[in-house]
């Protein structure tokens, strides 16, 4: 029977591979532009980690207002860039550790430390930007912090998911090497009358 449980030596590669989820998503909320979006019609807000666009009612063309030009701007983009740029580090190091057996072990909790790193950095940009947008950024009508937005806090819990199986990991480095005996279990015939 196989059976492939969380410290599997076949399921190895599911840690890279969440990590590597983690990254498109990161990707998909530093590009997109729904950090902030109207809620209803007419579409007059919408905004992205890097800038802030209005329109009319009847207009069809977004005047657009760089958030750059703003410190918290800068700084909500700088963490969240920063802690994306120390999960495509924490990848790399995960294929290389699940990869040469010799450092496997060796490294994983640093790169479980790393991602806790990265969570952090991830929840200080994503909390900076909506709390300073709000106050800062005249928005008009009814908004909501949108899909790009999401995106950007669904990497964050991918990520600090994946800095706990990282750091635990190790503690169950015999199962998933398979260095384990199986244990059998009999019972001597004294203690089996049934069995006679």
């Amino acid at each position: 029977m196989v059976v492939c449980g969380l410290a599997c030596w076949r399921c190895r590669w599911l840690l890279p591979l969440l990590l590597g989820l983690a990254i498109i998503m990161g990707i998909i909320a530093l590009a997109g532009r729904g950090w902030l979006e109207s809620e209803s019609e007419p579409y007059v807000q919408q905004a992205s980690l890097w800038e802030s666009c209005t329109r009319g009612p009847s207009d069809l063309n977004w005047n657009c207002e760089s958030l750059m030009d703003y410190g918290w701007g800068r700084a909500a983009a700088a963490t969240y860039l920063v802690g994306f740029v120390i999960l495509v580090i924490c990848f790399a190091l995960a294929v290389i550790a699940f990869s040469i057996e010799i450092l496997r072990f060796n490294f994983v909790r640093g790169i479980g430390g790393l991602l806790f790193v990265v969570a952090a950095f991830q929840i200080i940009g994503l909390v900076i930007y909506p709390v300073k947008f709000t106050e800062e950024i005249p928005l008009t009508g009814d908004n909501m912090f949108s899909w790009a937005y999401g995106f950007g806090w669904a990497s964050t819990v991918v990520v600090i998911g994946c800095a706990f199986f990282f750091c635990c990991l190790p503690n169950w480095e015999d199962e998933v090497l398979g260095n384990i005996k199986p244990t059998y279990y009999y019972s001597s015939p004294e203690r089996a009358p049934y069995l006679n």
